[in-house]
């Protein structure tokens, strides 16, 4: 059995990438039955940059060709969930290949999703890992940040109770069984899904599905973006346990521990001065595999950056996730949906 596949590409002022993205979507060595660009309310050129793959299917000279892409715009800007239900509504594959704007996928990514599906029935759904390797590389930042993305990602390999679907192919039948992203989230909307899905499918994390991701490149911007995600980590995690599913993580619990300890004992460093050091020490120890494995990449000077970095971006996860779990104790505070979003979508 062969199936076929709709990629559907969600895009929000993407013109820096988009290109990169859909010629990787092209370079497949299974080729995609229908490749849809979700235009999610752009102020750049991202529609004029899927519009020229509209003609040819495919960019230009290329030898694999394609179905032409097929552009759908919404607008003002609704955020991802509402990109991606607009792409299932109009995808006519057996298989939908969410994969984002930001990022390449090496040639074989969709085939090896596919004979994964088509080896297990269970299997709803099957994600993928980032490149150790930024698909522009602008710095050490951006070194760090998807070093680490690969890093877990690569260690929760196998059967899983969590989904990202940066780069994830899910049968179709799982849309019509339990609906679309829930459209009132910007954030963790993998999670919301992913408790949805957990209880009828099989999940799968895979590195033989690897997709090059352009990573923010700033370290301020980047502890902003940690911080605003975790805003909504308490009540994901907490929904999952109710459900008694275990979430695929990116911090260990010793790093978060020690992270923490960390951050306590700062205040207390003018009397006992030993104490940050040693949660320090600690929170290196606990992130030892990470930071062998940036030596490797990067040379042993990167592992020292790698940790400082490391640090504060755990300060900005535990910082968000504490204001969030603040946040759910407010009265008045509205409760998550519970009720499964439709799939709904207007091409245009």
């Amino acid at each position: 059995m062969t199936f076929s596949v709709t990629v559907v590409v969600p895009a929000h002022n993407a013109a820096r990438t988009l290109s990169a993205c859909l010629d990787s979507v092209y370079a497949q060595t299974h080729r995609p039955h229908q490749v849809i660009v979700v235009d999610d309310g752009s102020t750049d050129a991202t529609a004029r940059i899927a519009e020229r793959y509209a003609a040819g299917g495919g960019p230009a000279g290329s030898p694999a060709g394609g179905p032409p892409c097929e552009l759908i715009r919404q607008w003002p800007n609704r955020g991802v969930s509402a990109a991606r239900n607009a792409g299932i509504a109009a995808a006519t594959g057996e298989v939908i290949f969410f994969l984002d704007s930001d990022e390449a996928l090496t040639p074989d990514s969709v085939a090896n999703a596919l004979e994964i599906l088509e080896k297990d029935p269970e299997c709803g759904c099957v994600h993928g890992v980032i490149s150790p390797e930024p698909l522009f590389d602008d710095g050490p930042v951006e070194r760090y940040r998807v070093l680490h993305a690969h890093w877990w990602r690569v260690r929760g390999a196998g059967v899983v109770e969590t989904a990202f679907f940066a780069q994830a192919a899910v049968r179709r039948e799982v849309f019509e069984r339990i609906g679309g992203f829930d459209e009132s989230l910007r954030d963790s909307e993998d999670l919301e899904l992913s408790d949805r899905l957990a209880p009828h499918y099989r999940i799968v994390l895979t590195d033989r599905v690897v997709a090059h991701h352009d990573e923010v490149e700033r370290l301020g911007p980047l502890l902003a973006e940690t911080y605003r995600r975790a805003l909504v980590l308490v009540p994901a995690l907490a929904s999952a346990r109710r459900g008694g599913r275990r979430n695929l993580t990116a911090n260990s619990p010793a790093s978060v521990a020690t992270a923490a300890f960390t951050l306590a004992a700062l205040p207390l460093a003018g009397r006992w001065p030993l104490l940050p050091a040693a949660g320090l020490a600690a929170f290196c120890a606990a992130n030892a595999g990470l930071l062998r494995f940036a030596a490797r990449r990067h040379g042993p000077a990167f592992a020292p950056y790698a940790a400082g970095v490391h640090f504060l971006v755990v300060g900005s996860l535990l910082t968000g996730a504490g204001v969030g779990a603040l946040r759910m104790l407010l009265p008045g505070r509205q409760a998550a949906p519970q009720a499964a979003p439709p799939v709904t979508g207007e091409r245009n």
